[in-house]
């Protein structure tokens, strides 16, 4: 949040923010690192949706101080290389916001102890990544690659969701503290299996598993710095650590270990074989990244404790050797103009400084002594050999030893035809970069280097307990040294290296004759394209470009529900009737009756919106005479706001409609409607005929005016106890007048302006038009009417607390008053008076009610909860305050805004389709221009 502002200060500025914001958070971390790896374990929770248990938590164990300590320090490192990668005409400080913002987003992951809370972030992480693979949003493969991310990874997202409501409703609890001591129940629940497949579904998305490993590579368009941040440390890794996270829970079984390993087994050998035959540099590492994380897939998979620790040992090995790599591939690219292995060699002799990192990098992740890699993958192959699959127990080891081999071929392909061999020319002059490119990954590479010469020193501190939080304490600790004996593991190892070195010496011959790879993005769109004309056929099947016969689909489904539902329960209850007042049948009868006349009038639309007035007006009188005095101020309202907006928006329509369907459809339409109407009325005699629940009611009556302090019980829950509601009611409302406002706002353009065009041309060929468009007795009524109607405005809203009214009332109220000064004096000169802007009243409501539930918030309260107290004036005496006034003013502003933008946009399309100049006097006489008027 700090780094967007900071970067209009200057470049210097900015990059010193981010800098300076990811350095203190890694400050932070460290030093809680101590106390996290004695055994402490730090906390943080803030109450989220209380009722349902679920917070807001935040933890810290080891396996979390990993990932974070891997997020914030390659992170830090990662944005010191950008700052000397990024051209000067990049926009950085978008780059940088983004990258920032990704980081937080991957620590909420890792620090998440409510696994909803872990969900938000994990999407967040999708969000994100989309942006930054998409950073060069004008090259088509840096727009595929963001769009294919984020289909595979987001919808990993939704079944890890699925996955973790049904892991949290087995374990009573959606506290990923409470889940990890819940081990017997969750495995002996019918659930678990749908859970863990669900779980494994998001994660196997998410790390590139096979068979989503494709999105991985196509990311490679992202900017150098953006894929070693991902495919080192972070995004790619998430997936990995949610498995290491649920392993004390969820590991153990046959069905992990059934789908698990081998899945994991198969990404590696696919990554390893496919990453050999890659050009690209960023390509090959790209694929050497998901065969590494298949690997840790599968060591995670044989759910043994110290396969377990193994993987905790060889995520902190791949993320030095795999992110200094990276930066390597973006130090060739930089310098000498290219990323094809085919162009490039002999670049050693002019870049020393780059080709020592990349030899000492790639020996790691070829598994070579004396590196880190080398530790991690003799260990990986000890366990293959003691994981048997039925009863063969050389299957694993015999694949993994030649996925293996595969490491070796491409790590040394990396290094060999790249900086060694003859020298190859390129489009750019190669030489060493300047130390903001290759310091950051030195230090990667010390690591690198440090992790095989003295691996208990450099990573047993933070494996060790790790792996204890992985596995619950049950892993034995590692034997981290560089030499084991000699051991079949060792001797595995060899063969892996003799092999690789065999398939690099053959990797010309080889590449000639492999068969064709099938083409990630051509499947993808392929796949695509296909669910986009699936979708379109169903769509048209289901939703026919007919409106009529889409409600009738909506109406028959409807009724057909409300059948099934009600089938087979008493109609009438035992609720005593009472006798119609002769006022109430003869409503009831007009009500009929306009509602008749507009089934056989509605061709005829102005003469069916009066008639629908009509109606409202008798809705409105029932609503007095059943003692709801709130709801017929609001209907009576509504109706008067709504017919004149019609009545603007039936002045662009033709007289009287076209002519309905053919016969038989009418007869459809017909006896749905009247299918419909008999199920509402029969629904509402049933209800009425009953005898309600008086629990709520009476709860509301008994505490509206100690909690809220108001006596008008509808209000106070509008504004207090379901103040929530109205304030997502006043957001919809704004929506829809913001929707309005985009429809209407495109008359002027394309057909809909033709269409103007021509009406104004013909409007100007003789059509009759009234001499007194504004009335002088219109307009001087509308004068007296205004201010009667804002002093009833604010009385009704004063009032709405303890009497009927309130801010949604006195909303109605204003607009009203307004809306008769637009129509008595016209469009243009109502709005040259109006001094603040529609949309400004919209958002001033929106945040006036957001700010009145925020200040219950920083108060201890639940949101929008009121309070309320009374004081005295001299000459007024006692009189009472509420916050719900706040709220209320806001609900006002917003409706008020709402009516005057639809109210706007109509008159503004109502004059592109007039001939007539605007009228900027008050009246069709203007005293001014009148002689007899002067004198």
């Amino acid at each position: 949040m700090l780094a967007g502002p900071a970067f209009r200060l200057g470049r210097p500025a900015g990059v010193a923010t981010a800098l300076a914001g990811t350095a203190a958070a890694l400050v932070l971390l460290l030093g809680l690192a101590p106390g996290v790896l004695a055994g402490q374990v730090p906390r943080v929770s803030v109450p989220w949706l209380p009722a349902l248990g679920l917070n807001a938590s935040l933890f810290l164990d080891p396996l979390g101080l990993l990932f974070a300590g891997l997020i914030l320090g390659i992170g830090l490192l990662v944005l010191l290389y950008a700052r000397a990668y990024l051209h000067a005409e990049e926009a950085w400080g978008r780059f940088f916001v983004v990258l920032l913002l990704f980081q937080g987003a991957m620590l909420g992951i890792v620090l998440a102890d409510n696994v909803l809370l872990l969900v938000v972030f994990w999407e967040l992480t999708s969000l994100t990544s989309f942006l930054l693979i998409g950073y060069w949003n004008d090259r088509p493969e840096s727009r595929r690659g963001a769009r294919m991310a984020l289909v595979v990874t987001g919808s990993g997202g939704l079944l890890l969701l699925a996955g973790l409501l049904l892991l949290g409703g087995i374990a009573g609890s959606f506290e990923l503290s409470v889940i990890l001591t819940r081990r017997e129940a969750i495995q002996a629940s019918p659930l678990y299996l749908p859970a863990l497949l669900l779980i494994l579904g998001g994660c196997f998305t998410k790390s590139a598993q096979f068979p989503f490993h494709f999105w991985l590579p196509q990311a490679m368009a992202a900017p150098t710095p953006v894929s070693a941040y991902l495919h080192s440390a972070t995004m790619v890794k998430a997936g990995v650590f949610l498995l290491a996270r649920l392993w004390p829970v969820l590991a153990g079984t046959e069905a992990w270990s059934t789908i698990v390993a081998p899945i994991g087994l198969a990404t590696m050998l696919v990554g390893a074989a496919v990453a050999l035959f890659q050009n690209d540099l960023k390509g090959l590492l790209a694929y050497s990244t998901v065969s590494h994380l298949g690997l840790l897939v599968m060591l995670l998979g044989f759910g043994t404790p110290a396969a377990a620790a193994v993987a905790v040992l060889h995520i902190v090995n791949h993320a030095a050797f795999k992110a200094a790599l990276f930066m390597n591939a973006g130090i060739v690219d930089h310098e000498t103009g290219s990323r094809d292995i085919r162009a490039l060699g002999g670049l050693y002799a002019v870049m020393p400084i780059a080709g020592t990192l990349a030899l000492l990098a790639a020996a790691s992740m070829a598994g070579l002594p004396p590196f880190g890699g080398f530790i991690s993958k003799e260990l990986m192959l000890e366990e293959a050999l003691h994981t048997a699959w039925g009863a063969n127990d050389w299957i694993v080891p015999a694949l993994a030893t030649v996925a293996a081999a595969f490491s070796v071929a491409y790590s040394l392909r990396y290094v060999g035809h790249v900086y060694l061999g003859p020298r190859m020319p390129t489009p750019k002059a190669p030489h060493d970069p300047p130390a903001g490119l290759w310091l950051p990954s030195a230090i990667l590479v010390v690591i690198a280097v440090l992790a095989g010469i003295a691996p208990q020193t450099t990573l047993g501190w933070i494996v060790t307990p790790v792996a204890d939080a992985v596995t619950g304490g049950l892993a034995d600790p590692l034997s981290l040294k560089l030499w084991h004996g000699v051991t079949p593991a060792l001797l595995l190892s060899i063969l892996a290296v003799g092999v690789g070195l065999m398939l690099l010496g053959a990797h010309g011959p080889l590449e000639r004759t492999r068969p064709p790879m099938p083409q990630a993005p051509r499947i993808f769109d392929a796949l695509v394209a296909a669910a986009v004309r699936g979708s379109r056929v169903f769509t048209h099947a289901l939703h026919e470009p007919s409106l009529q016969r889409t409600l009738a689909v909506l109406f028959a489904t409807s009724l057909a529900l409300a059948g099934l539902a009600g089938w087979g329960l008493p109609l009438t209850g035992d609720r005593p009737r009472l006798p119609a007042s002769p006022v109430a049948i003869i409503v009831w009868f007009g009500i009929l009756a306009a509602t008749g006349a507009v089934v056989v009038l509605h061709r005829r639309r102005f003469l069916a919106l009066v008639l629908i007035s009509v109606i409202g007006l008798g809705v409105s009188l029932a609503f007095v005479h059943l003692s709801a005095p709130d709801l017929a101020l609001t209907q009576i309202s509504v109706e008067i706001v709504t017919i004149l907006l019609m009545l603007l928006a039936l002045n662009l329509l033709p007289k009287d409609s076209p002519p309905l369907d053919a016969p038989m459809r009418r007869l459809r339409d017909g006896l749905l409607a009247c299918a419909g109407g008999l199920a509402v009325g029969l629904g509402a005699w049933a209800v009425m005929t009953r005898i309600p629940d008086r629990t709520l009611p009476d709860w509301f009556w008994a505490n509206a005016y100690p909690g809220g302090g108001g006596t008008n019980v509808v209000n106070v829950i509008l504004v207090d106890f379901r103040g929530f509601d109205t304030f997502g009611e006043i957001i919809v409302l704004g929506i829809a007048a913001l929707g309005i406002y985009a429809l209407l706002d495109t008359t002027a353009r394309g057909a809909a302006g033709r269409r103007l065009a021509r009406r104004a041309a013909a409007g100007g060929e003789g059509t009759p038009r009234s001499p007194e468009r504004h009335p002088l007795m219109l307009v001087v009524a509308s004068r007296v009417i205004l201010p009667l109607a804002v002093v009833t405005g604010l009385f009704i809203f004063l009032r709405g607390h303890n009497m009927p009214g309130g801010g949604f009332i006195a909303g109605l109220v204003f607009s009203i008053a307004l809306l008769v000064q637009y129509m008595a004096s016209g469009w243009d000169w109502a709005q040259q008076r109006q001094r603040i802007p529609e949309h400004a009243l919209v958002a001033a409501g929106v945040l006036a009610a957001a700010f009145t539930g925020l200040g219950a918030i920083l108060l201890g309260l639940p949101f929008l909860t009121s309070g309320y107290d009374y004081f005295t004036l001299p000459v007024v005496g006692e009189f009472e305050l509420a916050t719900a006034m706040l709220f209320d003013i806001g609900v006002s502003l917003t409706v008020v805004g709402a009516v005057m933008m639809a109210l706007s946009q109509l008159a503004r399309v109502a004059q592109r389709a007039e001939t007539l100049p605007a009228d900027r006097s008050p009246m069709d006489i203007d005293p001014s221009r009148d002689p007899e008027g002067a004198r």
